[in-house]
């Protein structure tokens, strides 16, 4: 009886395991800019001096009664896959979208700005992984109407593309959420096998961030100031080898008062086991450089989940 309860139990812990390992990373379903300016759910907003035009979510949910459904629909398909999928919907509810006032805050370097448009500021609440992008368009045939769709998948952190579906349904009589499930469950395999290829290698080699650092123009060093007779450029390319994923980043450009690290790897979690983001990897690198012998005060500023700049000198 022991015996049978000792495999009973092994069984299990390594099901577990098991389970662990092969788990889904977490999505976000958004209808794609295409579908949205076709149907004029756009929002215009000021950009550093030039007027860009994004995607009004809150008023896509709002005005179109597919939307909410096909959402559903297709997020079912994908949740039964393993899956976590997060609620958008609810989440747009409680973020108006903002001014350019609201969207841009400034400081004393005119080329060191936040510039955080509403889909920023709702993927860093929510959070996951991946946006899936969905389009889709109504065909009227004899037989009664087929829809034509595309699923795209984007790194939430940045904003790379990383599976895609496409495909025409059948011609039927059905409603269009049903058609368009229908459609994704036939042609879902390639999809999922396409994100769990990306996953897999996120897990392996790290999360991809861009990170920048700036010095305010008041502050009497920049990364040229040695620090036990090494540059401060030096000190942060050492902090970051050590807490990168195998130790990768690039410096693809730097001054005495600039520097750019692009496809800097991050953990996936934290210590605490939350999920990391370019903020919280460069609030780890800012209580650094607080401490002896640098003693630099610093601020963080975000944009979206996978860029952050840090600015020395002062908060």
């Amino acid at each position: 009886m022991n015996k049978v309860k000792f495999w009973l139990i092994s069984f299990m812990i390594l099901s577990s395991f098991s389970a662990f390992a092969q788990k889904k990373p977490t999505i976000m379903i958004l209808p794609s800019d295409n579908w949205c300016n076709q149907r004029y759910f756009m929002t215009s907003f000021s950009n550093q001096g030039s007027t860009v035009k994004i995607p009004n979510y809150q008023k896509a949910f709002i005005e179109d009664a597919e939307l909410p459904q096909i959402i559903s629909k297709v997020g079912g398909v994908l949740t039964e896959l393993g899956y976590s999928l997060k609620d958008a919907e609810r989440e747009i509810k409680s973020i108006s979208m903002k001014t350019a006032e609201d969207n841009v805050t400034s400081n004393r370097i005119s080329d060191a700005m936040l510039n955080e448009t509403p889909l920023d500021i709702l993927k860093r609440r929510v959070k996951s992984d991946v946006i899936i992008q969905i389009w889709w368009k109504l065909n009227k045939e004899s037989k009664g109407h087929s829809a034509s769709f595309t699923l795209e998948a984007f790194d939430a952190y940045t904003n790379k593309r990383i599976a895609t579906s496409t495909g025409t349904t059948k011609a039927s009589q059905k409603v269009i959420p049903m058609l368009l499930e229908q459609a994704v469950k036939e042609n879902i395999k390639p999809f999922d096998e396409q994100m769990s290829r990306w996953y897999d290698e996120q897990k392996k080699n790290g999360r991809e961030i861009t990170l920048t650092v700036r010095c305010w123009d008041n502050w009497g060093n920049d990364l040229g100031t040695e620090y036990d007779g090494n540059e401060l450029t030096d000190c942060i390319q050492d902090w970051l080898t050590e807490h990168t994923v195998n130790g990768a980043f690039n410096l693809t450009d730097g001054t005495e008062t600039f520097a750019q690290f692009e496809q800097v790897r991050i953990p996936l979690l934290d210590k605490q086991g939350r999920a990391m983001d370019a903020r919280a990897f460069a609030t780890e690198l800012r209580k650094h450089l607080q401490k002896s012998p640098y003693n630099i005060t610093s601020k963080v500023i975000i944009r979206g989940l996978g860029e952050a700049i840090i600015v020395l000198g002062e908060k």
